[in-house]
């Protein structure tokens, strides 16, 4: 079964190409990393396929369903910076995603919230930059969609909470889903992934399993991530 099919998949900014002629297929029961330098692509390619960009050319599936309307359901994003209002209590934010999304789980929200230490009576903008990312990640994780785009999740985030926050997105997936993670912090997070996903340029470079690249080269995927991107 395909998750998420992406056919010739390209984004045009005025004269500057973005994203070009992606090809893409994955399966559910992976975690995926999608790595490349700034400028590469990847947050375009995650806002396509979660709707919010329309593309210049080609098209994105999910589930069979072009992306949209039908797709949207199927979905849980979040985007690399905060989009909530700053005066809504944490526990304002938790109601609202239960009002708009019938696959949340509320009570998966609070348990996650009391394991970070966040008192879901506090305002937003009470709250540290990081703590605020927490929130955003345990909002896009407490729902049961079957593809979850995940643009920096970590990168606001303390070293002490990463830990739990990479086991927290393992054990709150399913086998039926499958997490997309964009990312720079490639050393935190590469022991969770099935998969990698190097993009340069708006095309994929490469794209294989975490398994076969670290036997092929006998190195970690951040140093032959740096290695190919000459970081």
């Amino acid at each position: 079964m395909i998750l998420l099919e992406c056919k010739n998949l390209t984004k045009k900014y005025g004269i500057r190409t973005a994203l070009s002629h992606v090809n893409l297929l994955i399966e559910p029961g992976h975690i995926i990393g999608l790595l490349g330098p700034n400028g590469s692509g990847k947050t375009t390619l995650i806002k396509l396929i979660a709707g919010l960009l329309a593309p210049t050319e080609g098209m994105a599936y999910v589930e069979g369903n072009p992306v949209g309307l039908a797709s949207k359901s199927l979905v849980s994003y979040l985007p690399d910076h905060t989009y909530l209002n700053s005066r809504m209590r944490v526990q304002d934010a938790i109601r609202l995603f239960e009002d708009f999304y019938q696959d949340f789980s509320s009570a998966c929200a609070h348990d996650m919230l009391a394991k970070l230490d966040i008192d879901p009576s506090f305002r937003l903008k009470s709250l540290s930059k990081g703590a605020k990312e927490k929130v955003q990640l345990i909002l896009a994780m407490s729902r049961q969609a079957k593809l979850y785009l995940l643009d920096e999740p970590i990168a606001g985030v303390d070293p002490a909470a990463r830990d739990y926050i990479l086991r927290m997105l393992i054990s709150n997936y399913r086998e039926d889903a499958s997490i997309l993670i964009s990312t720079h912090l490639i050393s935190d997070i590469e022991n969770i992934l099935d998969e990698v996903i190097f993009l340069q340029n708006g095309q994929i470079r490469a794209f294989t399993s975490v398994d076969g690249l670290r036997q092929k080269d006998h190195k970690s995927i951040d140093s032959i991530f740096r290695e190919v991107f000459k970081c």
